[in-house]
Formats: C-alpha cells, sequence, structure tokens
C-alpha cells in the first residue's frame, strides 16, 4: 500500500467517530509515527510504498483512538513547551494549560540571581521541571513523585533534553512532610491532583480509563494537596522563596486562601490559554521554618 493511500484509509476510518480535521490530525501522526517521515514527507512522498509492519501499526493505532485512548498514549510521546517527552499511561498528559504555571515560574526563577533550586513536587513527566530547566540555564531542578512508574517516565525524559546535569528525580510524597534531604528550595512548583470526588465520577472514558487517577483525584473537594502542600512544604522553602501551584476550574479563591492562611504572600494569578484562571505564584517571607 502507498502512503497516499495508507493515510486516505486511516482518515476514512477515523472518520466514523471523529470531526474532519480531527481525524485528519491523527491519520497523520499515526502515519509519522508508524514510518518515520514528517507531514512533508508524507505529502512529497504520497506514492511510496510501506510494508506491512507499516500498515499494522497504523491499523492498532486506529483502533486504540476509536476505543477513545488518547493519542498521546497511541504515540508514545508529546509535546509540552518545545520538548518531545515521553509519555504513558503511568503519567498525565502534558497540556497546553499547564504552560501557565510554567510561565509563572520561569519569569520568577529568571529574576533570581545566582544558581537557583526549583522543586516540581507531582511531577509526573517532569514536564514543567524539565521546561524550567531548559529556559533558566541556572536552575537546578528537583523532580518529585510518589509513583515510582512516573518517575520512571520522568527520568527518561531526562535523559531525553539531555539535562541529567542540572535535573534530578526523587521520591516524595505532596501528603507528608518533606524529607529533611530534601534540602532548601528557591521555589516550589506543583500540577497536584485537583479533581473533585464528584467530578472524577463524571470523567470522559479517554480520561477515566487511561489517565492514572493517582495523579488526578484531589479529594472530596479537590482541594486535599493544596492544604497539605502549603502547610508542611514551607519546610523545605528559603525565607523569601515562592510556592507555584496550578489548579482547576473555580479553585482559584480557595486555592489563594489556603496560601495565606498559611503565611504566603499572593503575588499573582494568571489564565491559561483559554482565558480561565490557573495557576497562582505565591511568597513565603517567613524565617521560622
Amino acid at each position: 500500500m502507498t502512503l497516499g493511500s495508507l493515510y486516505l484509509e486511516a482518515r476514512k476510518k477515523l472518520l466514523s467517530k471523529e470531526d474532519a480535521d480531527t481525524a485528519l490530525f491523527y491519520a497523520q501522526e499515526l502515519l509519522c509515527c508508524a514510518t518515520g517521515k514528517t507531514k512533508d514527507q508524507l505529502l512529497s512522498q504520497k506514492g511510496m510504498y510501506v510494508g506491512d509492519r507499516e500498515c499494522r501499526m497504523v491499523e492498532a493505532g486506529i483502533s486504540r483512538l476509536l476505543d477513545d485512548e488518547p493519542l498521546a498514549y497511541v504515540l508514545g510521546e508529546w509535546d509540552f513547551y518545545g520538548m518531545t517527552l515521553k509519555v504513558t499511561p503511568d503519567v498525565l498528559i502534558p497540556r497546553d494549560d499547564t504552560c501557565a504555571v510554567t510561565d509563572l515560574v520561569i519569569e520568577a526563577a529568571k529574576a533570581i540571581s545566582g544558581e537557583k533550586r526549583i522543586l516540581d513536587l507531582c511531577t509526573g513527566s517532569g514536564c514543567i521541571g524539565l521546561a524550567i530547566a531548559k529556559n533558566v540555564p541556572d536552575a537546578r531542578v528537583t523532580l518529585a513523585d510518589i509513583s515510582k512508574s512516573a518517575l520512571g517516565i520522568a527520568k527518561e525524559n531526562v535523559a531525553r533534553q539531555r539535562l541529567s546535569g542540572r535535573v534530578v528525580c526523587t521520591a516524595a510524597d505532596a501528603l507528608k512532610n518533606p524529607s529533611a534531604f530534601l534540602g532548601k528550595f528557591d521555589i516550589i512548583v506543583s500540577n497536584p491532583p485537583y479533581i473533585t470526588t464528584d467530578e472524577m465520577a463524571e470523567l470522559p472514558k479517554s480520561v477515566d480509563a487511561f489517565e492514572p487517577h493517582l495523579a488526578l483525584h484531589g479529594g472530596d473537594d479537590g482541594l486535599v494537596f493544596y492544604r497539605s502542600i502549603a502547610k508542611n512544604y514551607r519546610a523545605a522553602l528559603k525565607p523569601g522563596s515562592y510556592l507555584c501551584f496550578e489548579f482547576g476550574a473555580e479553585q482559584g479563591n480557595a486555592v489563594a486562601e489556603i496560601l495565606t492562611e498559611n503565611g504566603f504572600t499572593v503575588l499573582k494569578r494568571v489564565e491559561d490559554f483559554n482565558q480561565r484562571e490557573r495557576a497562582i505564584i505565591a511568597r513565603y517571607d517567613r524565617e521560622d521554618v
């Protein structure tokens, strides 16, 4: 089968479930993954024949997509902040929404003179911490998660981005006091689980059946991790340092209140690309930790 025929067949099958633009995009991504070709090459070489292996890979990918599996897991990788990261169902798929908190941390880090230490707590794939390390050359970043499987993916992404000289991975529980060996940080950033118990029951299949619930469920009100991190991880912050959070829809006021109650001064709240309030940065000025 030629590349052109394989593309048309894939697009036709995907149209049974997706709109035209999505079917086109998915078909192109599947073919690029299976053949190792760019989208431009798919067009310029559409008369080239492909083997059975590539055809089977595309067919398997179509079946998975039609079963609501996210494209990122089918491809095994996803782009975030200019990086191509490995992703599996052990970690959340990096989303554009998370650029909001990443931007906040990069801005704050660049304003700190000299070398700075940054902790990405509940790191998952490592996307936030790695983006920071890529964009702040004098930052030393620690990626932390309770999930051993997630840390395995994060370590692979550190190697992919060639950042092992400045980025390390470690196990840490955001619901417990931080270990003293972590030391002190200039910035702690976290995109913790924040979906409420009621919302968990209404998740679409593409999320519920494939993405890790450990990284999604934030307790009955979705705020369990914010309370714990704001209270317990003050001990891992230098005086005058920063705590940054991503949060879910309509959670901004509650997260700001939690930070204030724990001695933080809220500096800025920002929106994501969809004009939804999504991230917050606060400073901790006390010296009693």
